[in-house]
């Protein structure tokens, strides 16, 4: 079986990404984008992303995960961390997360290193989900193989009545990770394949030096 998806064609020409309408540090264009991304509509969730890493088995993986904060450090998310994804930015904490908002023909790709939120930070978020993704982070041994759908129902069930009126506490398993950039590139889809990207790279006194990059 195949398919020959090299008639599939599209034309960009939304927008325009110049040097002389960039700000000095990529964050606060991310907060541009992500705001002029919110506001036109169209991207269910414009805070969903791919998170790369090297797995312990020496391969990269893409996997969605949905940001949940950035401030003038970085990017934040949150997740088990005895997941796959856990254990291999234990092993190599270089990960890259990738966003993509078709419409507005928009990328940004950051390279950067992670590292554990405090714990007083974690529980913060934690306390501030619903209670069943709470249950759900203890009942769930992120990324190990489970007998059955009806087995991940079962331990839902026991934590259910383990922690019947009673406050959920976060697992210590369970935190986020702060994602330090160390570069971001934005992409903006321009007609004739002839795309914008600028790419911003931190240097040794902590600020960013700003390059175009050949589409």
């Amino acid at each position: 079986m195949e398919k020959d998806l090299g008639n599939y064609r599209k034309t960009y020409q939304k927008s325009a990404l110049l040097e002389s309408n960039t700000p000095e540090n990529p964050i606060e264009l991310f907060q541009q984008w992500f705001y002029e991304v919110e506001n036109f509509g169209g991207i269910e969730e414009p805070n969903a992303m791919a998170i790369s890493t090297i797995g312990l088995d020496g391969f990269p993986k893409n996997r969605m995960v949905l940001l949940k904060r950035f401030t003038w450090e970085g990017f934040i998310f949150y997740t088990n961390y005895k997941s796959e994804k856990g254990k291999a930015i234990t092993a190599n904490p270089h990960i890259c997360l990738s966003f993509y908002w078709s419409n507005l023909e928009r990328q940004v790709i950051i390279k950067g290193i992670a590292e554990k939120l405090a714990p007083n930070l974690s529980d913060g978020y934690f306390e501030s989900r619903p209670d069943g993704s709470k249950l759900g982070a203890w009942a769930s041994n992120q990324s190990q193989v489970v007998p059955s759908r009806e087995a991940l129902d079962l331990a839902l069930k026991s934590y259910e009545e383990k922690f019947k009126n009673t406050e959920i506490p976060r697992p210590e398993f369970w935190g986020g990770y702060l994602v330090k950039p160390q570069s971001v590139e934005f992409w903006q889809g321009r007609p004739n394949r002839m795309h914008d990207r600028i790419r911003y790279t931190l240097q040794s006194d902590f600020s960013f030096k700003k390059e175009r990059l050949a589409p």
